[in-house]
């Protein structure tokens, strides 16, 4: 693997001279030379410059096309640059684009979110990691309890609570890595196992527990998908203990048309959206509960119009309520999820095939239109067993073996994921490009 690597690094290098000058030229006036931490994580010693999107395409600065089977992390799982969402943005830009007043798009949004996720009253941020937060506020402010409870390893943005993990005792620390927490996340959250009934169970039972702020499905290190029953059991421990629910379907959007809400007919107090809702452009939601909302009329004492720490100037601004607007009604529609979900089902049995011919020790799961496979025998059951799966250096590899020839993946996983514009042939060039890195990997004398 070291070796073939080592001629992967010298073959992008080889290839991308401009993107390696921009990015050097970046480095007197960039923080590690990106514009956010994250894009260094790319394979290949430094990031392709982009010089245009659209669909499910790619063009780097040096003219280097590929299948975006990445879409920004699900950013752009509507696809790139959607041409209903360029007349919106277009048309509303040129009307003003942030007023602190709202628009009727903005109702539209709201009203179509209600539908598909069957949480009456929504609220608009410029981020899902936006949404959580205010999400956080209103249970805490509404059920007077000091502290939320998460999943190990789980994915809810840069919300601080959220960056902490159940050590091997039980007790909760801060994930490793974590970048000046402002207290020891200790004091605000409890860390428990996914799929752990009886770990909830304990971790509720105090009542001290403000909210469970929880992905359907565990995302961002593997898909986890819910053990039978278990959703049951989160809502009626919830419900018994006086714990709101709190369902982060940012990227669980991708099971369908209303996520895993709609999907699996859950029942959240509170739903948090964000990413790809705007077809790339910033945009975040909150939906709420009836109960919620009328328990949230009788706070007197709490500021929800300035001071209380809920929202932000630009939040709710009339560009990202069209480009809301029109991603919901003509873009990431039924027909499309439908046929995303195919595309993702395709390639899913196609790794699945290659993993058994192969006789890997893999595993591959499917979310509606995203895919991701594992370097792990079985699928985990819980966050800490998948992050104890990762192998940084395989990843790497793969990963670059594709983009060097002209496919992206989520560079921080093994995430493949459709958009509206995703083909059957861009499917086949994965699984063609996939097949032939593995085989490399597995018969070196084969390698050129």
């Amino acid at each position: 693997m070291r070796r073939l690597k080592a001629r992967e690094l010298q073959q992008f290098a080889a290839q991308h001279p401009t993107s390696r000058a921009l990015h050097e030229r970046a480095h007197s006036s960039m923080v590690g030379g990106v514009p956010m931490p994250w894009m260094a994580r790319w394979p290949g010693g430094f990031p392709v410059y982009v010089k245009r999107a659209t669909g499910s395409r790619i063009v780097d600065v040096d003219e280097h096309a590929y299948v975006d089977l990445c879409l920004g992390d699900t950013g752009a799982m509507s696809g790139h640059s959607p041409p209903a969402v360029v007349r919106a943005v277009q048309a509303r830009i040129a009307q003003g684009s942030t007023m602190m007043l709202p628009v009727e798009d903005g109702i539209w949004a709201a009203e179509e979110l209600a539908r598909r996720f069957r949480v009456g009253h929504w609220q608009f941020t410029l981020s899902a990691t936006d949404a959580n937060r205010c999400a956080l506020r209103v249970a805490r402010q509404i059920t007077g309890r000091s502290k939320i409870l998460v999943y190990s390893y789980c994915y809810h943005g840069t919300v601080d609570e959220a960056l902490a993990v159940r050590d091997p005792s039980g007790a909760t620390r801060s994930r490793a890595g974590n970048v000046g927490p402002p207290i020891d996340p200790a004091q605000t959250t409890r860390a428990i196992e996914f799929n752990d009934v009886r770990q909830l169970e304990r971790a509720l039972a105090d009542q001290s527990i403000a909210c469970v702020l929880a992905e359907p499905a565990m995302t961002n290190m593997g898909i986890v998908l819910p053990a039978p029953g278990y959703h049951d059991a989160l809502r009626a421990l919830t419900r018994s203990y006086g714990t709101l629910l709190v369902i982060d379907e940012t990227h669980t959007f991708s099971a369908g048309p209303g996520g895993c809400t709609a999907l699996w007919g859950l029942e959240p107090d509170m739903v948090t959206i964000g990413k790809c809702i705007g077809g790339g452009i910033a945009s975040g939601a909150i939906g709420m509960s009836t109960d919620v909302v009328q328990r949230l009329a009788q706070q007197r004492d709490a500021d929800f119009e300035d001071t209380g720490g809920v929202g932000g100037t630009l939040a709710g601004n009339a560009l990202s309520a069209a480009a809301m607007r029109a991603t919901l009604e003509h873009v990431l529609t039924a027909d499309a999820f439908a046929h995303m979900i195919a595309l993702a089902s395709q390639l899913r049995e196609s790794i699945e095939r290659l993993i058994a011919t192969r006789r890997l020790a893999w595993n591959v799961t499917q979310l509606g239109c995203r895919v991701e496979y594992s370097f792990q025998p079985q699928p985990a059951l819980n966050g800490t067993a998948a992050h104890e799966g990762v192998d940084r250096e395989l990843e790497s590899y793969l990963h670059l073996y594709l983009l060097n020839r002209g496919v992206l993946i989520t560079p921080f996983h093994n995430m493949v994921l459709m958009s509206p514009a995703s083909t059957a042939a861009d499917v086949a060039l994965h699984d063609r490009l996939f097949t032939a890195a593995i085989d490399e990997l597995l018969a070196p004398e084969h390698a050129s």
